[in-house]
């Protein structure tokens, strides 16, 4: 089992290779879930995840040996591909990553961009991961494993060692889950360094593996996530035993729940997610009256989300929201009706998206018409003023929901 010994010798080998990212409180976050919180800015990596400490640990190793290996292969939905990229290149070792279909573009490019041979080939990380093996064994190529090698998870415990030392206060971390290589590492340095400190796995209810295998639920696992980075159906033997052993608990979070987080963390924290970077603010969201009153340490462990990933996020969260909403108003099928309209929505302070008239899909009289309205209000309270004026002014309106 990896030792509070190897994290501390892989956090000498990381001094000047990664960045020491800030750990410091959200004080809005806070008020919002009743918990002091502090959040591992770990996005702000040069390849935007955590998942570069444990690649540059091993490859420092695999460099540094008698007989360096004549290249390296990894398996990885994209943030572990990156940071095994970039530092095979500082390193001078080729380095072949393989990719599920699935992964995004964004994180494909990137890859490439650090100097990598990208193969994409099946529909999920079991099938990418067996490709690779395949691919080590054909080819003589040294397996970089994402999550279960002792260096790897050597390297991500650095995170902990940080964060303990920056704010010594914490009494609870919450991490998230996918193969266990963050939270394996964290644990190890949390039970050697602060013994009393809760630790809290989390993981989406889509992709429920780790929480599975430690507590011998048969949660069902979904297809697809948001948190893609997270979404690994067959967990880590060594991870798992460390935290089977360590860990105080998992909990599962939904993929609203990891929405609202990262659109929770890009407004008030002015700092881009994906949706494994933001699974920990979700666990406090969902289960608020577990962490209250506590100092709570968050990784916000990931930053490459795709594009319009995000903007589809950003849309549904302002429907939520009330700042976003969809209006049927039943009117007569008369000139000017349109024009009255659009005035009371004006009058009301709401802006008009797009207008949309439907005469034949609907139940009222021929010479009525129903005009679909998509606007943006300031939230709730606005949205109902707006309905309210429209009524006052002697239409029919509703939310369409």
């Amino acid at each position: 089992m990896v030792s509070l010994q190897d994290i501390e010798a892989a956090a000498r080998r990381l001094q000047g290779q990664v960045l020491r990212t800030p750990c410091v409180e959200s004080r809005t976050l806070s008020d919002i879930v009743g918990a002091q919180v502090f959040l591992k800015f770990e996005n702000l990596q040069f390849t935007a995840s955590f998942k570069e400490r444990g690649a540059c640990n091993i490859m420092a190793q695999l460099a540094a040996a008698d007989v360096p290996p004549k290249g390296v292969i990894a398996m990885s939905a994209g943030n572990h591909a990156q940071g095994v990229a970039y530092h095979a290149q500082r390193l001078g070792i080729p380095a072949t990553i393989v990719m599920p279909r699935f992964t995004p573009g964004v994180k494909i490019e990137r890859t490439r961009g650090f100097g990598a041979n990208v193969v994409l080939f099946g529909d999920s990380l079991e099938a990418a991961r067996a490709h690779a093996y395949e691919l080590a064994e054909r080819d003589g190529l040294a397996f970089v494993h994402p999550y279960d090698d002792d260096a790897i998870i050597a390297g991500q415990g650095t995170v902990a060692l940080e964060m303990l030392e920056d704010v010594p206060e914490l009494d609870t971390l919450v991490v998230s889950v996918g193969g266990g290589g963050l939270l394996a590492g964290m644990t190890v340095v949390g039970r050697a360094r602060r013994p009393g400190l809760q630790i809290v796995g989390v993981q989406t209810a889509r992709f429920p593996a780790m929480v599975n295998a430690v507590k011998g639920t048969q949660h069902i696992a979904g297809t697809s996530t948001i948190a893609e980075g997270i979404a690994v159906g067959t967990p880590g033997e060594r991870t798992r035993e460390i935290i089977a052993s360590m860990v105080d608990d998992l909990v599962l979070v939904d993929e609203g729940d990891i929405e609202q987080s990262v659109l929770m963390l890009l407004e008030i924290e002015k700092t881009l997610v994906e949706g494994a970077g933001a699974a920990g603010l979700a666990a406090l969201l969902r289960h608020p009256e577990r962490f209250r009153g506590r100092k709570v340490g968050l990784v916000l462990s990931g930053g490459n989300i795709d594009p319009l990933l995000l903007a589809a996020i950003i849309e549904r969260g302002m429907v939520r929201a009330g700042r976003l909403a969809r209006l049927t108003v039943s009117a007569r099928d008369v000139p000017g009706m349109l024009a009255r309209i659009t005035a009371t929505v004006a009058e009301a302070g709401a802006n008009i998206d797009e207008v949309h008239h439907q005469r034949a899909f609907t139940l009222l009289a021929a010479q009525n018409v129903d005009i679909e309205l998509v606007l943006q209000t300031r939230g709730r309270e606005h949205l109902a003023s707006v309905i309210a004026a429209l009524r006052n002014a002697g239409f029919e309106a509703e939310e369409m929901r």
